[in-house]
């Protein structure tokens, strides 16, 4: 298991575990998904190909909409 820090917690991912799956467990939306590990933004494109490294700051954002 590895420890990264989502949205702010703590949590805990299998070993070799992608961002894509990370995602996946937090939300079901396909639309409107901007996710970025530390600090840097990552393309859709490329979460099923980015392997999470312990310690990761990994931050998934959906846009809402309100006014």
């Amino acid at each position: 298991m590895i420890s990264i820090r989502l949205n702010g917690t703590e949590e805990q991912f299998p070993d070799g575990s992608t961002l894509a799956e990370v995602v996946q467990r937090i939300t079901s939306a396909t639309q409107g998904i901007a996710v970025a590990v530390d600090a840097q933004v990552i393309r859709r494109t490329e979460w099923a190909s980015t392997a999470l490294r312990p310690g990761a700051q990994v931050d998934v954002l959906t846009a809402v909409q309100g006014g």
